[in-house]
């Protein structure tokens, strides 16, 4: 029995060290909320011809494939109603439980697209790609992409969903409460996004107001097309500096 134990476990850590090369024509956009990840990862996929994979899209099918004693944190959320979910718990409570954000249902996206079809790139987008979990997965740092929206540029994105009757706090007992909530989780983790990527010297770009569309794009296009040459002080980029991490940008 533990030869059979054995052989199963040499299995699993091959297995895991052939991940970057099967995933390798993967490349992923993580990033904090509202910072435009869908919108950019749509944009490189109909222009080069890459298939969409949307992270947003497979959350429910992925909280219906788990057990309890898989993702508990998941499962105690969807015993929620909304105001326990947005409006009783302080923002630190809701950053520190938030089942995505603790990884809960990632081996799922990796089996999705292991499921894929290999005959083009694919890019992949959500904020459940967490920095630690993609590293590992990387056959290149540039690779992958994380977008760190700027408090103003956060708060410009809820206020246009907000305008479009697609925010979901109208639905507890009091929306203003519940957005402030919403708003200050976020930041929280667009922080702790910002400090894991520095940490494991991953790309990001630090999404403006001032940014356009078209530039986001071209930036995040450069970085996977041509690969990231970040060092020291040019492991995220800004509006500022742009220019000199030509590289990056």
């Amino acid at each position: 029995m533990d030869e059979e134990v054995g052989e199963v476990v040499d299995e699993e850590v091959s297995d895991a060290a052939a991940l970057p090369a099967r995933l390798r024509h993967v490349h992923w956009i993580g990033g904090g909320s509202g910072a435009g990840k869908s919108t950019i990862a749509r944009r490189l996929a109909e222009r080069n011809g890459w298939r969409l994979y949307a992270t947003d899209d497979v959350m429910g099918d992925h909280a219906r494939r788990t057990t309890p004693q898989e993702a508990p944190f998941l499962h105690r959320f969807m015993a929620m109603d909304m105001d326990e979910r947005w409006v009783n718990r302080p923002p630190q409570t809701m950053l520190d439980t938030f089942h995505w954000y603790r990884g809960e249902g990632f081996d799922l996206i990796v089996e999705d697209l292991l499921r894929l079809p290999q005959e083009r790139p694919i890019v992949a987008e959500g904020f459940r790609l967490l920095p630690h979990l993609v590293k590992p997965l990387l056959a290149a740092p540039a690779h992958a992409v994380w977008l760190l929206p700027t408090p103003e540029f956060r708060q410009h994105a809820f206020r246009s969903r907000a305008a479009t009757g697609e925010d979901f706090v109208r639905n507890t007992s009091d929306p203003a409460k519940a957005a402030r909530n919403l708003i200050e989780r976020d930041q929280m983790f667009t922080s702790r996004l910002r400090t894991e990527t520095r940490r494991l010297q991953l790309p990001a770009v630090q999404v403006e107001i001032t940014i356009t569309e078209d530039e986001l794009a071209e930036r995040v296009t450069t970085l996977f097309l041509d690969g990231w040459h970040g060092t020291d002080d040019r492991w995220e980029l800004d509006g500022q500096r742009a220019q000199k991490a030509k590289g990056y940008a």
